[in-house]
């Protein structure tokens, strides 16, 4: 029945419907006025006729309205947004259906376009990137590789799309940390390269983005610059230590052997003196540095903060040292590592302070997600802080200019930050220390 009474149907069973009562009255007007006889016939044929004429009329006009806008939402549908429907007005209902199709396919047409183009930019921009971006799907296949991707992998484009990653050799990247270098060889070239992966949807499936950044010329370039570093530092305190040497020894290689030994001996004395304290002086300073490359990996472990801080509190003995209590706060670290960052901090504030006469305390207080640690002085502040953190940079007379250099180092290995600056407010330094929070242990593991 559904398929019998289609809407052309009833349409035009509608439309005859509202002609049967004037066709009835137009029947009973003739049949009582006219006499009986052929007249009576035609005009009832006649009325019947112009019935069917109008609802065939009426038919086809709102048919061939629906029709136009069937075939604009279809065209709408593909894609074709050119095509637009005539007598869209908004006088009557089909009108204004016409009219607000061709407004939707306007701003579709509008809209696509400004996808083309920022689909077209983005492309370009992936191409000319300098870095390898990867795309995959639910199932590990590569959808899109960039042209900094397909020279890494040493492929072209068409011979990569649909393959997976193990043959790729890239399933290691879609598991593990998302930010972390990797050694991965990729066609005979070495990395190290950095890794991010971040998840995005594509036509509503789940697809996994991957990009690597080359770091090998950053590398090269920063051992290039740090060997440059090395070997000016290196330069500058062996010449300090050897040109004395030098001047010495040639003297003393003049005076030796004329006139009585008397006469010369002192000095002899004196000049091997002077030799042996640069000598001395020069093994502090290789020694040093070498301590400075050793520093090993932390060993992480669950670190209470008001411990850390009473322990080296306590090993400094030194009046005047306040601990500004706080909340029992908890870091990932190396215990003894942490102990000789805080105590280098706190030796420093110490011998900042004497000067001034000033006290020093050391606290702690919680961040979002991070525990901060403050050790503060009175002392005469900072002079010159762009200096802090470079090798054997020192201001003390009996420094070696590795203890900042040390604590910061100790701080990135913990994934924390140290900063240094003078107070507000009051005279004096804050040094502060930013390290990852973590949760409590389990009494369990404490036992």
């Amino acid at each position: 029945m559904g398929r019998f009474f289609t809407f052309e149907r009833r349409l035009a069973l509608g439309a005859f419907l509202a002609t049967l009562p004037g066709l009835v009255l137009a029947s009973v007007l003739a049949w009582r006025a006219l006499p009986a006889g052929p007249a009576r016939v035609l005009l009832l044929v006649a009325a019947v006729v112009l019935s069917v004429v109008v609802i065939v009329q009426l038919r086809g006009r709102v048919i061939r309205r629906l029709k136009t806008l069937s075939n604009l939402v279809s065209a709408l549908r593909e894609g074709d947004y050119s095509v637009r429907g005539r007598d869209a007005d908004r006088i009557d209902p089909l009108g204004e259906v016409l009219w607000e199709v061709n407004a939707l396919g306007d701003q579709l047409r509008t809209e696509r376009l400004g996808e083309l183009e920022a689909s077209a930019l983005l492309g370009q921009v992936l191409e000319e990137i300098d870095v390898g971006i990867f795309a995959f799907d639910g199932t590990g296949e590569l959808r899109l590789v960039n042209r900094a991707g397909a020279r890494l992998l040493q492929r072209a484009p068409s011979q990569l799309i649909g393959r997976d990653a193990d043959s790729l050799g890239m399933a290691q990247l879609l598991e593990g940390e998302t930010l972390r270098r990797v050694e991965t060889d990729f066609g005979g070239q070495g990395g190290p390269y950095e890794l991010r992966r971040s998840q995005f949807r594509r036509e509503g499936l789940p697809h996994t983005l991957v990009v690597l950044a080359d770091l090998r010329r950053v590398v090269r370039e920063e051992e290039r610059a740090a060997w440059q570093r090395i070997v000016r530092v290196l330069s500058h305190e062996i010449n300090n230590s050897l040109a004395p040497i030098q001047s010495i020894a040639s003297s003393l290689q003049a005076v030796l052997g004329k006139g009585d030994p008397s006469e010369w001996l002192d000095d002899v004395r004196s000049g091997l003196t002077v030799v042996a304290r640069r000598s001395e002086a020069l093994s502090r300073f290789l020694g040093a540095y070498a301590r400075l490359a050793r520093l090993p990996p932390p060993t992480l472990a669950p670190v209470s903060v008001p411990a850390l801080v009473q322990r080296v509190a306590d090993l400094e003995r030194t009046p005047g040292i306040r601990v500004v209590p706080g909340p029992a706060a908890w870091v990932r670290g190396d215990a003894d590592q942490l102990e000789q960052l805080l105590i280098n901090l706190l030796k420093n504030a110490v011998e900042a302070a004497s000067e001034t006469g000033g006290g020093v305390t050391i606290g702690w207080e919680e961040a979002p997600g991070e525990v901060e640690l403050v050790v503060t002085d009175e002392g005469p502040g900072l002079l010159d802080s762009r200096n802090l953190f470079v090798p054997f940079y020192t201001t003390k007379p009996q420094g070696s200019g590795i203890g900042l250099v040390l604590c910061r180092q100790i701080a990135e290995a913990h994934r924390g930050t140290l900063t240094l600056r003078n107070a507000e407010g009051r005279r004096g330094c804050d040094a502060r220390l930013r390290l990852p929070r973590v949760a409590p242990p389990q009494e369990a593991s404490l036992s």
